[in-house]
């Protein structure tokens, strides 16, 4: 691959119409949806990746063409791309990680969130003082993606043992109205238990009663029985059974 274009004539040569109609349900790409206005060539993941593969190498200015496709597997192959430049080239990084920023809205739902925001954001927030002041600021967003952003980032920081911007982000997000925050900060607080689970237990045991349900039952998965009872009890209205 040589330039942007010939990665996207690539993925459109792939295109499978037959799989849109699939693909626009399951991102909700409705009107009123979460997704609405995106647009689907229905190629399979595993394409797309090795897409990915042989475009890494490409300009930062085409990755970032690529990126402002209306196509979501375009932006898919972007942030594969980009996340394989970050990786592969430290020298790049910084410049990966600002590009990033800067098209947090191109990066416009779940699946190119969570394919990109622990590497292109957390992996590079690890590295930098003021981590905590850009994860906040993308939870205070009112931009759902970039709130979901935030919550998903700090799984770079628990995979190196780092439960606090888990915590700081899940407080700022705690009563989120969007299901699909709450179930990326149930995920890390689950996740965040998994490394130590008495700072997550004293976080439930402020919040586990006013928490929204989605939120509390993603974090509780890998809980004892006995001890997602009793944060579930905890629940305004809630019976420990339910």
């Amino acid at each position: 691959m040589t330039r942007a274009a010939d990665v996207l004539a690539a993925l459109t040569a792939r295109a499978r119409p037959e799989r849109v109609p699939l693909l626009h349900g399951f991102f909700q790409a409705g009107p009123g949806q979460y997704g609405e206005g995106d647009r689907f060539l229905g190629l399979f993941v595993p394409e797309v990746r090795a897409l990915a593969r042989s475009a890494w190498r490409l300009p930062l200015a085409d990755l970032d063409g690529l990126l402002a496709s209306e196509w979501h597997e375009a932006r898919l192959c972007a942030l594969v791309a980009l996340t394989l430049r970050f990786q592969k080239v430290p020298d790049d990084r910084a410049a990966v990680a600002a590009l990033y920023l800067a098209r947090t809205d191109r990066v416009n739902n779940w699946d190119l969130v969570d394919v990109s925001a622990p590497y292109l954001l957390g992996d590079a927030l690890v590295e930098r003082d003021d981590a905590l002041d850009v994860l906040e600021g993308l939870a205070a967003s009112g931009s759902v993606w970039e709130r979901r952003m935030a919550a998903v980032a700090t799984l770079a920081f628990l995979r190196r043992q780092a439960l606090v911007p888990t915590l700081v982000v899940a407080e700022r997000l705690v009563c989120d109205p969007h299901d699909l925050v709450q179930k990326a900060v149930g995920w890390m607080l689950r996740e965040a238990a998994r490394r130590d689970r008495g700072p997550v237990e004293a976080f439930l045991e402020r919040h586990a009663a006013t928490m929204p349900r989605t939120m509390l039952r993603y974090a509780l998965e890998r809980f004892p029985e006995p001890a997602r009872r009793h944060y579930l009890g905890l629940r305004v209205g809630t019976s420990p059974s339910r």
